[in-house]
C-alpha cells in the first residue's frame, strides 16, 4: 500500500473517531441539558406556589376560620395578565374546589378574568354565582335564603337540558330576590355562592368571601364547602 493510501486511511480513521466523539459528547450534553432543563422547570413550579398562595398575613387574619374543616384560602391571578406566562395552565385564574388545585381541565369550579369571577368552562359543565352581599362566610350555610335555591337544585342529566340550563346562565335569573348567573362582578368584602357542576367530575356548592385584592389585580379568597353533590353523569 502506497504511503499516501496509508495517509489517507489513516486520515480517515481520524475523522470518524473525532465524529464519534463529537456525537458522543453532543449526546451527552443535551442529556445533562435535559436534566438541568427539567430541575429548573422543578424549581419554577415551587416559585409558582409561592406566587399563588395567598400571605402568611393573609393566613393569620383566618388562623380560626381555617381550622374548621373544609375550609381554605386561595388567590385568584387574573387570566388576562398571567395566563400563558406561567407554567400552571390558565395562569393561575382558575380553582377547583373539589380537587383543590388551580390548573385548568381539573373540574375547575371558578374562574377570574377581567374583575368577574365565572363558572362553567367546558362541554356542557356550568354553574350558577349569586352575590351575597357584605356578609361573613362564616355565616352562610345551605339555609341562607340566597343559597337554598342552589342547595335544592337538581343538575339534568341529558345533555340538551344540561346546555339549556348552560344557557340560562347568560345573562342570568332571579329566584326569591336573588339574582344568579354564570358570570358576575368580582368585589372586594363581598361574599359569594357558587354551584359548579362538572359532569363526570364533581358537583359542590361552596361559599366564599373577598377579603382583598393585591396590587397586580389578584384576589384573596376565603371559602367553604357548604354541600357536596353526588358526581353528575351526563346522557349524551
Amino acid at each position: 500500500m502506497s504511503r499516501f493510501r496509508i495517509a489517507s486511511v489513516l486520515i480517515g480513521l481520524a475523522l470518524v473517531s473525532l465524529l464519534a466523539v463529537d456525537c458522543f459528547a453532543q449526546g451527552d450534553d443535551r442529556a445533562k441539558l435535559e436534566k438541568k432543563i427539567e430541575s429548573l422547570m422543578n424549581r419554577v413550579r415551587e416559585k409558582e406556589k409561592e406566587f399563588l398562595s395567598p400571605s402568611a398575613e393573609d393566613r393569620a387574619a383566618f388562623a380560626e376560620f381555617l381550622r374548621q374543616p373544609d375550609t381554605g384560602i386561595i388567590r385568584l391571578l387574573p387570566r388576562e395578565k398571567y395566563d400563558g406566562k406561567l407554567l400552571v395552565r390558565g395562569g393561575g385564574a382558575y380553582y377547583s374546589f373539589a380537587r383543590l388545585v388551580h390548573e385548568y381541565g381539573y373540574g375547575s369550579d371558578i374562574e377570574l378574568q377581567r374583575e368577574y369571577f365565572s363558572v362553567g368552562f367546558a362541554g356542557a359543565d356550568y354553574g350558577f354565582l349569586v352575590n351575597l352581599g357584605n356578609t361573613p362566610v362564616e355565616s352562610i350555610s345551605v339555609e341562607h335564603p340566597g343559597v337554598k335555591y342552589l342547595a335544592e337544585y337538581t343538575a339534568p342529566s341529558k345533555e340538551p337540558e344540561a346546555r339549556e340550563q348552560h344557557r340560562r346562565g347568560y345573562p342570568g335569573f332571579d329566584v326569591d330576590g336573588f339574582t344568579y348567573a354564570s358570570r358576575t362582578p368580582a368585589l372586594t368584602n363581598t361574599t359569594y355562592a357558587v354551584r359548579s357542576i362538572s359532569y363526570e367530575d364533581s358537583d359542590v356548592l361552596i361559599a366564599f368571601r373577598v377579603v382583598r385584592q393585591d396590587t397586580d389585580g389578584s384576589m384573596i379568597l376565603l371559602w367553604k364547602i357548604l354541600k357536596k353533590f353526588p358526581t353528575p353523569h351526563l346522557e349524551r
